[in-house]
C-alpha cells in the first residue's frame, strides 16, 4: 500500500511538473487570457490512470501553480474560476480509470479507449465550463458592441480550448498505453476506489 502511494506521489509531481513546462510552451495565445497549449495532458492521465480524486486535486494544484506562472487577477471568485476549479475539473478524465483498469494488458479494446477518451473530454468541458461562466460574468467588457456577453465567452474560450482539446485527446490516444508498458497501474492501486 504504501508503494502505491509513493508512485501516485511521485506520478502527481511529474505530473504538475509537466503540465507547467507544456503551458509555457503554447501554440498560440489569446490577448485576454488562455492559450492552446498541451497542458492538459498530463492532467488528464494522470487522472484516467489514478482515479477522479486523485485527478480533481492534481488539477487543482496545477490551476494554483498556473495562476502563480502568470497571475491574471480581477476579482477573487475569478481566480478561483479560472485557476484551481478550472483545472480541477479536468480531473474528471478520472471517470475513466474504472474502464482504464477494467481494460488491463498491453491490448487493450478500442471500447477501453472510447470510455477513457470520453472521460478526458468530460473533464476538458468541464474547464471549459468554468472559463466560460468566468467569461460571461468577469469579462462582460470585453464582448463587441452588440454580441451577447454569453455568445462571446463561449467563442473566445472555444478558440484556444478547442485546439486544445482535440491535440490532447489525440495526444492521450497514444501516450497512455505507452505510459502503461513503462509504469503498470496496479490492479488496486489509488485510484481503485
Amino acid at each position: 500500500m504504501a508503494g502505491m502511494r509513493t508512485r501516485m506521489f511521485v506520478e502527481a509531481a511529474l505530473t504538475l511538473a509537466l503540465a507547467a513546462v507544456l503551458n509555457r510552451l503554447p501554440v498560440f495565445q489569446m490577448p485576454f487570457g488562455g492559450s492552446a497549449s498541451l497542458d492538459m495532458l498530463p492532467l488528464v492521465v494522470f487522472a484516467v490512470r489514478n482515479g477522479l480524486l486523485p485527478g480533481l486535486t492534481a488539477g487543482a494544484a496545477f490551476g494554483f501553480i498556473d495562476y502563480m506562472m502568470e497571475p491574471y487577477f480581477v476579482h477573487w471568485i475569478q481566480v478561483g474560476l479560472d485557476y484551481p476549479v478550472a483545472f480541477g475539473l479536468v480531473g474528471l478524465a478520472g471517470f475513466g480509470a474504472w474502464a482504464w483498469r477494467e481494460g488491463r494488458g498491453a491490448r487493450r479494446p478500442a471500447t477501453t479507449l472510447a470510455w477513457v477518451l470520453a472521460a478526458a473530454l468530460l473533464g476538458i468541458l468541464g474547464r471549459f465550463g468554468a472559463h466560460f461562466v468566468s467569461g460571461v460574468v468577469f469579462f462582460a467588457e470585453y464582448a463587441p458592441e452588440g454580441q451577447p456577453v454569453w455568445l462571446y465567452s463561449l467563442l473566445y474560450n472555444a478558440s484556444y480550448i478547442v485546439p486544445s482539446a482535440v491535440a490532447v485527446l489525440a495526444a492521450a490516444a497514444l501516450i497512455l498505453p505507452a505510459v502503461e508498458r513503462v509504469v503498470p497501474t496496479s490492479p488496486g492501486g489509488p485510484g481503485a476506489r
